[in-house]
């Protein structure tokens, strides 16, 4: 049963595969040192299998011999009391001591000292201290002195105290277990046998496997090579070599053989350049990556409604990819919709991780599912979903500007738009929100979203990282109009530096962990770009500053100063504000909406272990926060429950740290 996973729940939610790599594992944090190991296509989560099946419940340590330790779930921000280095899953833990151990230390714990003449000349101390240098009151950096060169300030390691060097623990220590033979004979590579190598490779070399065109770095340093003839293998590729021949009919029909060489070709599979070791079919002239052997068939990516299927040869399509938006050579292969004949997708693009959801689908039949909101009564009746007590009738003509009159789906006003009110109560959708399918697929998450309705939880939506998303972010879907930029739809492409919103001006940061979300214009040289909450701002509000609906204005080149008249700050013209009719006010988008907007006024809820009422800031005269010492602006505000004057203004005046937490509610 392993082919279809293995169940491993201390460890990790989903099932995992069996996995043959020499990847850092989650389980202990290292590299190197094993090629077994289970892994998590859905997470991108690896364990070594050595780690797994032969860690036991409780050990022994020399380390910590006055007490056995347990095998258990890591705390937060703990690190090994051995090497320094962050634990993120299991460890080997002392209550009583507050001791960690992560499960390599525990399995081949670093000696307090090291005397190895072919590192250093002198005695090695371990240093379990994440020692600094400072200069003239600035810190200097530690690198170290083996062949890697990388920063060792922040972690421990070995020192030389005579000759004041430091070493990265894995540059100088290989327990005996661990170590590789410094020299072997390879079948791909039968002319001269390969030598064993740590850190930097030479500067002659590409620094990558000839094999698989993995890249040797610090986290995957060993490696072997012949200087002869400037050939390299990373350590996966040794000891689990590409087989010489496949017959894998989900990517040919034919036997494909491996060619261990340097060779430019063009992939067959995904249409992209490749520089070295094809699988080649001989009778087809047919070239494939090894990554593009294990293509799956039938697949659902978050970008379409249906499913789309791996075709080896896309046909004459004049269309563009329906993830990254560019064109699509219709000669190679790729994958398509049978229910949509002009939408493609390249298949390096259908595959990406935070596209498919890593769910093989051939042979499984496609569920029909009612996503449908609500049941049509007559032309101008529905019985919605959330609300099936009782019916609701349209409005075509949406009323002024009420801040009483509520959307219960995205909580903004209803304003000068159609919607469906309840024929009993108060209850309210906008046509937009009401037509909300019960399920979706959305380009910010590769799994099937569902449509929640009361559900006892508040949350803040991030709409970069968190899987649940608000209606307004929700209801995003490519290609995106915003009057803002009318001339051209917007996408969600992923990018690889920082960008500045158009809406706001705030600087859109990127990392390869994670960035936050964008919706962006592909036009050539257009550059336009707007995060996901200036994209869903409403675009007519009402503020008790103004007898008139504000409108949102975009922008404008402007010599004066505009003043807020709700801060009595000033406005800088370039970002997007709110204006009244007479175009006379410049209002800052936050200081009309404030932080409270996307939560119901008359409900309830508990936020840092504190119960708050969440009410209109209508009043005579203005509540005084408690937290910031001045009086609330923003038009809804929090009222701490059992009292009668102490209020909470924003966010920040909850938690100075500013990050989202989930919090509890209950409607009254």
């Amino acid at each position: 049963m392993e082919s279809e996973g293995v169940s491993l729940p201390l460890i990790h939610e989903h099932l995992m595969i069996p996995w043959n790599s020499m990847w850092k594992g989650e389980c202990c944090g290292r590299s190197g040192f094993t090629t077994g190991g289970y892994y998590c296509e859905r997470c991108n989560f690896y364990v070594h299998r050595v780690c797994i099946e032969e860690s036991s419940e409780f050990i022994e340590h020399p380390s910590h011999a006055v007490h056995t330790l347990k095998l258990r779930q890591s705390k937060p921000n703990h690190s090994c009391d051995l090497c320094g280095k962050s634990i993120k899953n299991l460890c080997y833990c002392c209550e009583i001591c507050d001791f960690d151990v992560d499960l390599y230390c525990a399995k081949y714990p670093p000696p307090e000292f090291l005397d190895i003449s072919e590192t250093h000349h002198h005695k090695l101390t371990l240093l379990k201290v994440k020692e600094f240098t400072y200069y003239k009151d600035k810190e200097l950096i530690k690198y170290c002195d083996a062949k890697c060169g990388g920063i060792v300030s922040y972690q421990f390691h070995y020192k030389c105290l005579e000759c004041d060097l430091t070493f990265h623990m894995d540059c100088v220590w290989i327990p005996p277990e661990a170590k590789h033979p410094s020299e072997v004979n390879h079948s791909y590579h039968p002319l001269h046998p390969l030598k064993l190598h740590t850190g930097h490779p030479p500067d002659y070399s590409d620094g990558k496997c000839r094999l698989c065109a993995s890249t040797f770095s610090y986290s995957n340093r060993l490696f072997y090579h012949c200087s002869a003839c400037n050939f390299s293998l990373g350590m996966t590729c040794v000891l689990n070599p590409p087989p010489q021949s496949v017959m894998n009919l989900k990517a040919h029909d034919h036997q494909l053989i491996f060619r261990p060489r340097l060779d430019s070709f063009t992939c067959n599979a995904c249409g992209l350049s490749g520089d070295r070791s094809p699988y080649i079919c001989l009778q087809c002239d047919f070239m494939i990556h090894q990554g593009c052997l294990s293509l799956p068939r039938i697949i659902n990516i978050n970008r379409h409604d249906h499913r789309v299927s791996r075709t080896s040869v896309l046909g004459v399509v004049n269309s563009v990819c329906g993830v990254c938006r560019q064109k699509v050579d219709w000669i190679w292969g790729g994958y398509s919709c049978q229910r949509c004949p002009k939408y493609v997708v390249h298949s390096k693009c259908a595959t990406r991780i935070d596209v498919w959801n890593r769910k093989e689908l051939e042979g499984v039949p496609e569920e029909i599912e009612d996503i449908e909101p609500y049941v049509v009564i007559d032309d101008n009746t529905i019985q919605h979903f959330s609300h099936k007590e009782h019916y609701l009738r349209f409005h075509v003509n949406g009323l002024l500007c009420e801040e009483n009159k509520r959307c219960n789906a995205c909580t903004h006003p209803i304003c000068l738009q159609p919607f469906y009110g309840c024929i009993n109560c108060d209850f309210t959708l906008h046509q937009k929100c009401a037509e909300s399918p019960r399920k979706k697929w959305h380009v910010l998450h590769n799994e099937r979203l569902t449509l929640v309705t009361s559900k006892a939880d508040y949350f803040h939506c991030t709409a970069f990282w968190d899987i649940k998303l608000d209606v307004l972010c929700g209801s995003i879907s490519e290609p995106f109009f915003h009057p803002s930029h009318p001339h051209h739809p917007l996408y969600s492409i992923p990018r690889t530096e920082e960008k500045k919103c158009n809406g706001c001006g705030f600087v859109l940061y990127f990392c390869y962990m994670w960035s936050y979300s964008i919706l962006t214009c592909i036009e050539s040289g257009c550059g336009f770009v707007l995060c996901f909450k200036c994209a869903t701002l409403p675009q007519v509000v009402k503020h008790r500053v103004e007898d008139h609906p504000l409108s949102l204005c975009y922008g404008e080149e402007a010599s004066d100063k505009y003043w807020c008249d709700i801060c009595e700050k000033e406005t800088n013209p370039k970002t997007w504000f709110y204006t009244c009719k007479d175009q006379q006010a410049s209002l800052h988008t936050k200081c009309v909406l404030g932080d409270f907007s996307g939560i119901m006024p008359r409900s309830t809820l508990t936020y840092s272990h504190r119960s708050y009422e969440v009410v209109h800031n209508n009043s005579m005269s203005r509540p005084f926060c408690r937290a910031c010492e001045s009086y609330c602006m923003y038009p809804i505000i929090l009222k701490m429950l059992g009292t009668s004057d102490r209020y909470i203004c924003s966010l920040n005046c909850i938690d100075r740290f500013w990050y989202p937490k989930i919090v509890t509610y209950r409607f009254v």
